[in-house]
């Protein structure tokens, strides 16, 4: 729980994912996490079996990605507070986004399409950060490392799971 307390200020813009603790443990509980809550937002959209798949696949493309950018930055060694760094703040914005998605089912009510839209900004906002303080660039570099994330995680994700 200490370890959670110094990674939550991600969410809000505080602390460089550089400087906090490195744990596996923190990793692994934070990884399992992503993937159930994930799991059960697709679970609600699509076939349990597709769901998985699609999760499966996006689990595997989150890791990928941080290690390919973390690997021609030559700072893997930094691996673990980064990919937690990035799962604390997925996890933060799915613990917000699982009702707006029930709400957005249930009711297709603007407001709920706009609450979620400001979450799924949050969630790129948060990346950004993330990649500008791992990455020490600037704010451009950082949104179009952001913007890569996004579509080599999810889209890819998506699109994989659309042709299988």
């Amino acid at each position: 729980m200490e370890i959670l307390k110094q990674y939550l200020p991600i969410c809000w813009f505080k602390n460089n994912p550089l400087q906090l603790p490195n744990s596996v443990l923190f990793f692994q509980r934070n990884l399992a996490f992503y993937f159930i809550v994930e799991f059960f937002t697709q679970a609600n959209m699509i076939s349990p079996f597709e769901a998985l798949f699609e999760v499966t696949a996006e689990t595997l493309f989150t890791l990928l990605f941080i290690f390919l950018v973390l690997t021609l930055n030559k700072t893997m060694h930094t691996y673990v507070q980064v990919a937690s760094a990035v799962l604390v703040s997925e996890n933060v914005v799915a613990i917000f986004g699982v009702p707006v998605i029930v709400w957005l089912t249930v009711t297709h009510d603007w407001l709920s399409y706009t609450v979620m839209a400001l979450l799924i900004a949050w969630d790129f906002a948060l990346i950004t950060y993330i990649m500008k303080k791992v990455l020490a660039v600037d704010l451009l570099a950082s949104l179009i490392v952001s913007f890569i994330y996004f579509i080599a995680t999810y889209g890819a994700a998506y699109m994989l799971t659309i042709l299988t």
